[in-house]
Order: C-alpha cells, then sequence, then structure tokens
C-alpha cells in the first residue's frame, strides 16, 4: 500500500490536482497534442485509426457480454445507449455494404450483432436487473437533431442521396450516443466496473477516430477541410462530430485513468462530468 501511494505516477497525480484549472486545462491539452503528434510519426496509413476504432469499440462490446453472461445483471447499463449504437451502426453497415464493402464492414456487422445481442439481454433476459427510471434521457433528443443535421450536411459524392445521409446520421448519432450511459451514470451515483471499463473503450476509440481528422488537416495545412469544395462543410462537421464525442468522454477517461493508478476502478462521477 505505501509503495503505491509514494509511487512516481501517484505523486504526478497528486501534484496536478493541487494546480489551478488552468494548468490543468493546459496539461491536458499538451498530453493530447503529445499524443496526436506520437501517432503521426508511428502511423503511416491514415487508415488504421478507424479500423483501430472500431475493434476497440468491439472490444468494449466484449466487456458487456462477458459482464451479462458472468455476473447475470445489466445494472449500471444504459439500454438508450445500446440501442443509439445498434441505430448508427446498422445505418453505417448499410452505407459501407454499398459503396465501400472490406474490413470496415467486417467489423460494423460483427460490432452490430454483439450490440443487439446486448439489447436483447437488457430488455428481455435481464429485465429485472435494468432500472429504467434511472435511464431517463428521451432518445429523440439525440436522435432527431442527428437526423435533421444529416439531412443539411452530408458528403459530397456520386452515391445516392439516401446514402449520404445514412452516413452523415451515422456520425452525428455516433458522437452523442453515449450521452444516456453518462446520464445514467450521473443518476446511479456509482460506476460498475464492467461499465467503467466499456465507456473508457468507448473514449479511447474516439480519440483515435478523431485523431485521424485532425492529422489529416494538418497534413494538408488545412487544405483537407475545403476537399470537396470551397464553401462545403461536410469535412468541418464531420471533425467537430468527432471533437465533441472526445470532449464528452474526456472528463470519464481522466478519472477512470486516475482511479486506475491508485489502485481501484472508479466508483463515482464528479458532477461537472
Amino acid at each position: 500500500m505505501g509503495r503505491r501511494r509514494s509511487s512516481p505516477l501517484n505523486e504526478l497525480f497528486a501534484w496536478v490536482r493541487r494546480q489551478s484549472t488552468k494548468v490543468q486545462t493546459f496539461l491536458a491539452v499538451t498530453c493530447a497534442l503529445s499524443a496526436l503528434v506520437a501517432l503521426n510519426f508511428l502511423v503511416h496509413d491514415r487508415n488504421h485509426f478507424f479500423v483501430a476504432s472500431e475493434i476497440v469499440h468491439f472490444v468494449g462490446i466484449l466487456v458487456l457480454i462477458y459482464k451479462l453472461t458472468t455476473k447475470k445483471t445489466c445494472s449500471g447499463l444504459s439500454l438508450k445507449t445500446q440501442e443509439l449504437t445498434a441505430i448508427f451502426l446498422a445505418a453505417r453497415l448499410i452505407c459501407s455494404y454499398s459503396m465501400e464493402g472490406d474490413i470496415h464492414t467486417v467489423l460494423d456487422f460483427v460490432t452490430l450483432v454483439s450490440t443487439l445481442w446486448v439489447v436483447y439481454m437488457i430488455r428481455f433476459k435481464l429485465n429485472s436487473t435494468y432500472i429504467a427510471e434511472l435511464d431517463n434521457m428521451p432518445l429523440y433528443y439525440v436522435a432527431v437533431p442527428s437526423a435533421i443535421l444529416a439531412a443539411l450536411v452530408h458528403p459530397y459524392h456520386h452515391h445516392a442521396m439516401y446514402a449520404r445521409v445514412l452516413w452523415a446520421f451515422a456520425l452525428y448519432m455516433e458522437s452523442v450516443s453515449v450521452l444516456p450511459q453518462l446520464r445514467m451514470l450521473q443518476n446511479t451515483k456509482m460506476i460498475e466496473p464492467f461499465t467503467a471499463h466499456y465507456v473508457f473503450a468507448l473514449g479511447i476509440a474516439r480519440f483515435l477516430g478523431c485523431a485521424n481528422w485532425i492529422i489529416q488537416v494538418y497534413d494538408s495545412a488545412g487544405r483537407y477541410l475545403l476537399l470537396v469544395g470551397a464553401g462545403y462543410i461536410w469535412i468541418p462537421m464531420a471533425l467537430l462530430a468527432e471533437v465533441v464525442q472526445t470532449f464528452i468522454l474526456a472528463d470519464f477517461c481522466y478519472y477512470y485513468i486516475k482511479s486506475a493508478v491508485h489502485g481501484q476502478l472508479i466508483s463515482s462521477l464528479p458532477l461537472h462530468v
């Protein structure tokens, strides 16, 4: 116990906690930028970012499957986040199958099937352990704005209009699909370990996806933002959606890492997360 408390990592976190909010923000931004620089040098094929992001997301779902099959409880899990996840994965799978038909299609398919299994278990098999009143964020709060935004701002390519809108809808929906889960964690006032692992996996997945967009913009000296023509805002909006989800999960990931360093899993969230 003594060694754990006096370890360099614990001392570092203790020093960070003593700093002002401005200093902590500066340190967080510095760490994120350092990670982006490292990824830029280490990963040459940018497609690997998306593949890694999808794999990490799938691993997070596997964690939930392990919990549901071994613990026989869905306590702490948001059914609405899982349903939103299934919706955007289905939309993206339709587009991916018709436009690409590659490794992304395979990963989206296995992740969708796994997510639908989780939804089935929560809704039917383990319904008695699901606390619906705490999972109280209406789905239309997320789905309707995503659909409207997708109809207004979507990619420009030769594919059918429905494919463009579906692709944009999946991106926008994914960026905010975790909100019901975070809301439920705040309502329950506690975090079950497997749920924490799952949300942390989502945070890592979104950072990898966001890193791809940011590095593409950096490599092109900003020209990537105007790739589809002057005045068209699809790529800036896609980048903004990735950044939004990354920031939504950033606080959780910070407290997850900090609690892990202290030798215990995160058990509650500060009110501002």
